[in-house]
């Protein structure tokens, strides 16, 4: 444990909620050296020195930065047909400003780690290799993501030609990420309720998929929808579900059984209504509204059963705004019964725990000193995440954070 010395700085917080479930603390005092958390205890005044720096946030509500476990930094989430075409077909030299931009809105939003859902050019890996980012954010991707020729997925991946595995492609790619996407299934249909498209790869492709990526230290995220999809990817071993709409109980018990994280992005189909609905495509919005409360049912039923869900918002796709969606999922969250502090840890240490950050999540002594600054009660949240107080990175305020900025 650091020391306590002149350097040490004494933040008071109204209340903190450290990310790994329990209860709101009220009145707490972080103790803070070179960054990180040397203890957290109750606040008194005694504990600081005549001399100590105190940062006093009594106001607030303090929690761990939020993680985006799904989305799609490349699209922007935009619901102009002409633009969201032209992001579609856009080649990387296009594409990275508006990286770079979806980025400051989920930094302004307090989100400062996330895991990209693919994209079909690798501009992802092409920003973060150019270091282009200017914000603390943690940013995983797979690349390209691995469909079946003729299936869903040429828009985020490469096509699996009939005949050839995923695992002997890995083996060819040299995969140098931490992470793989592999498409599954269909999307979810806007013209038929609850109709599943077959499983794009057996399970025995998806099996020998998972255990070489295993093998090389990479988890493996599936998009998948509907029950047999679903059931051949947590069997073959995957490390996420990521959508699940329509995949039924018993697929919940058998993520608790296998140790799958599921990461459900609601907020998407119920943005797909209110946009369907907007265009004057009634038929298309009711079957979207359907699919959103299909799946905040699945929610539902995943809290009881005690499934580990990671929450994603799938930004980027029509209506899902990067960084506001973080608190639309929470709040949706909420709908479905999980109570705030639950729903922090699925935006916090459950997301940090599926992108294997174990220096991010949590709030706790060793832990950096990067947390998030909401003013109110933790009964005011996550509204109040719309518009932060302020955002600490290593025990400080961000540089890179303004209130109410001047558009």
């Amino acid at each position: 444990m650091k020391q306590v010395d002149d350097s040490t700085s004494y933040i008071r917080a109204g209340w903190l909620i450290d990310g790994s479930g329990k209860a709101a603390q009220k009145d707490v005092l972080l103790v803070v050296n070179t960054g990180q958390i040397v203890f957290i205890k109750p606040y008194a005044p005694e504990i600081i020195p005549a001399n100590g720096q105190l940062t006093d946030l009594s106001f607030a509500t303090i929690l761990p930065p939020l993680i985006d476990s799904h989305l799609h930094l490349s699209m922007s989430g935009a619901v102009d047909a002409a633009l969201r075409e032209n992001q579609l077909v856009a080649g990387c030299e296009e594409l990275l400003p508006y990286i770079h931009r979806h980025l400051k809105q989920l930094f302004d939003h307090g989100v400062l780690a996330v895991r990209d859902g693919g994209d079909r050019h690798d501009c992802v890996l092409e920003f973060m290799a150019k270091g282009m980012s200017n914000y603390p954010i943690a940013i995983h991707s797979p690349g390209r993501a691995y469909h079946r020729a003729g299936r869903y997925g040429g828009l985020i991946g490469r096509a699996v030609a009939e005949g050839d595995s995923p695992a002997e492609l890995l083996m060819r790619r040299n995969h140098q990420q931490d992470y793989l996407k592999v498409v599954n299934s269909g999307l979810n249909s806007l013209k038929e309720y609850g109709h599943e498209t077959p499983p794009q790869f057996s399970k025995d492709e998806l099996k020998n998929l998972c255990e070489l990526a295993h093998s090389k230290q990479i988890k493996v995220m599936v998009h998948a929808n509907g029950r047999v999809p679903v059931q051949q990817a947590i069997e073959a071993g995957c490390d996420s579900i990521e959508h699940g709409f329509f995949m039924g109980r018993k697929n919940l018990e058998r993520m608790v059984e296998y140790g799958c994280t599921w990461v459900p992005t609601v907020v998407t189909m119920k943005a797909y209504a209110e946009v369907l609905e907007f265009e004057g495509n009634i038929s298309g919005a009711a079957i979207a509204a359907r699919n959103y409360e299909s799946q905040l049912e699945q929610l539902r039923q995943a809290k009881k059963i005690g499934v580990k869900v990671a929450l994603g918002t799938d930004s980027g796709s029509p209506g899902v705004l990067h960084g506001e969606s973080v608190f639309e999922e929470m709040k949706l969250y909420g709908k479905a019964g999980y109570s705030l502090v639950e729903t922090v840890q699925c935006a916090t240490a459950n997301g940090a725990e599926l992108l294997g950050l174990a220096d991010k999540g949590i709030l706790q002594t060793q832990a950096a000193a990067n947390f998030l600054v909401a003013r109110g009660t933790p009964a005011q949240l996550p509204r109040k995440l719309s518009y932060l107080e302020n955002i600490f990175i290593a025990g400080k305020p961000s540089a890179l954070y303004r209130k109410n900025p001047v558009k």
